[in-house]
């Protein structure tokens, strides 16, 4: 039986882990401070790696991705070589950057329901 689905998740789950630090601490640019990185799959051959990222800011607008998906894209390469360096892994898989809606949804999601119920209390 083959196990490599569990390398698979471990090297997803550190690449994610590295990513937001690399994000977080490496970049300089204030547009990615509110960056997090939701998620990563990394394909079978670990060539590619896509990176799912959302932004923690108050509005779930598509300007805000429109704003960061750019700049990730441009620091791939950067970001790629750093992670070279904390990782003990034979080749560093390609990076794919993909905002990720689920968070921003969930928000709305939960904005509604809550506008929802104050709406039903004042008609009661």
């Amino acid at each position: 039986m083959n196990n490599d689905g569990g390398r698979q998740r471990r090297v997803s789950e550190q690449i994610q882990k590295e990513l937001a630090l690399l994000i977080q601490q490496e970049m300089k640019d204030p547009r990615v401070q509110w960056v997090t990185v939701s998620a990563v799959e990394v394909t079978r051959d670990y060539s590619y790696a896509k990176v799912f990222v959302t932004a923690l800011t108050v509005t779930e607008d598509q300007a805000v991705a429109d704003t960061i998906m750019p700049i990730l894209k441009n620091a791939a390469g950067f970001l790629r070589r750093e992670l070279g360096k904390r990782m003990r892994l034979r080749s560093i898989p390609e990076l794919v950057f993909v905002y990720d809606v689920s968070m921003d949804n969930g928000n709305r999601i939960s904005r509604l329901i809550e506008e929802s119920r104050l709406s039903k209390g004042s008609t009661e």
